[in-house]
């Protein structure tokens, strides 16, 4: 049994489970950066997303873009059916277009991520896949292809639609998707209002005029749906994604977003752990040319943890042990456990810092002899798991 000793900071980790309530049908609170679910509530329950599934038609056209086969300078013609079906007539969001005119991809992006108009939404469905049900297709083959496991699109738009469905985890992975791989683009989530064809629309974010660091996403709303906001905030380097829905009013949905925002960025902080490539302990080796293996997290590892928690946590490294040689470098041969009470356990898989060549015949003879003249058991192809164990100084 191998006992090594990690000196650790006493805090625990954020127990991902309901800490605070909520008045919204589905919501999912999480940290960008760790993952770290916060807040959850019936989060993967398919729901109504109305406009939040706006997200994933610009997340098309963002791709489109970046991949150089869309300019923001493109025009595209606004048909009859987007005009009838889209615009103002139809009674939802609309950017106000007229049938049978040119408007410029850039106009389009900014009529659907700031006016959330339904009418150039089908534009850009039917430019790129000729019609809105293809269009719909193509959404839910790149949402497979991209994690979004409980989505079904059947429109550009989010209106209602009973098989048009998202969960709140899908939309916060889509919302991550796009602020990270669209930074160029992302900015536009941001504007507060945009003109087009003489009316001027305000961005109906609740967040974005509030002093919290939001800087977009995209709400929603439909009779069936109630109100629903998807939304990113960063402050002091930490950015956090939240989802709600099922809200009775507009100012419910504002209320709600603010507090449970600001709750977490209040109530929890990240804390890096181990640095890229650090070594957390050494693992013992059976028959190598050195007698330990460094055990490494090459990404290194930052926890989400409450600001007011400082009680011990313990930290424990498992493995099957000793690793008989050879080790190649990058193997993953332990696990780093972080244990607190009232939370599930964290595991992260650590590799093999180096190499570990295998001992040559006479060598290996010889460290047999001695194990048993020692009356020690002879490392089998099953061990026993050693853990290597810590408890944190309060």
């Amino acid at each position: 049994m191998v006992a090594v000793v990690l000196v650790m900071a006493a805090v625990v980790v954020a127990t991902p489970a309901r800490a605070i309530e909520t008045t919204a049908r589905e919501a999912l609170l999480v940290d960008f950066d760790t993952g770290t679910v916060m807040l959850e509530k019936d989060s993967d329950t398919p729901m109504p997303p109305s406009s939040m599934s706006k997200l994933m038609t610009v997340f098309m056209v963002f791709e489109q873009l970046k991949a150089g086969r869309l300019s923001l300078d493109d025009t595209f013609t606004v048909s009859e059916n987007a005009w009838r079906t889209g615009g103002a007539a139809s009674g939802g969001s609309t950017m106000f277009l007229e049938p049978n005119t040119s408007v410029r991809l850039e106009d389009l992006l900014r009529g659907i991520i700031v006016q959330s108009g339904n009418d150039a939404c089908i534009v850009v469905a039917e430019h790129l896949a000729g019609t809105e049900e293809a269009f719909a297709e193509a959404m839910n083959r790149r949402a497979r292809e991209i994690g979004l496991t409980d989505s079904v699109f059947r429109n550009s738009t989010g209106l209602p639609h009973p098989e048009h469905v998202m969960t709140a985890r899908d939309l916060a992975t889509l919302a991550k998707r796009i602020i990270t791989d669209f930074p160029e683009y992302y900015p536009y989530y941001s504007e507060k209002e945009f003109t087009y064809n003489g009316i001027t629309q305000h961005n109906r974010n609740p967040l974005l005029y509030k002093n919290i660091g939001a800087d977009g996403l995209k709400t929603g709303h439909t009779s069936v749906a109630g109100y629903g906001l998807t939304a990113s905030a960063k402050r002091n380097g930490r950015r956090l994604i939240l989802v709600l829905n099922g809200l009775d009013s507009t100012r419910a949905r504002t209320e709600e977003a603010d507090r449970l925002m600001s709750w977490g960025f209040r109530t929890f902080e990240n804390v890096e752990m181990f640095k890229p490539g650090a070594t957390v302990t050494e693992a013992e080796v059976w028959l190598g040319q050195t007698a330990a293996v460094p055990l490494v997290l090459p990404d290194g590892l930052t926890v989400t943890l409450p600001r007011n928690a400082r009680r011990t946590m313990t930290v424990m490294v498992r493995y099957d042990g000793p690793i008989p040689a050879p080790i190649a470098r990058g193997d993953e041969i332990a696990t780093l456990v972080i244990e607190a009470p009232d939370m599930q356990p964290l595991q992260f898989p650590l590799q093999a810092g180096t190499s570990v060549e295998r001992m040559g015949m006479v060598n290996r003879m010889f460290a047999a002899l001695r194990h048993i003249v020692l009356g020690l058991a002879l490392p089998d192809a099953t061990p026993e798991s050693d853990e290597a164990a810590a408890q944190g100084a309060s």
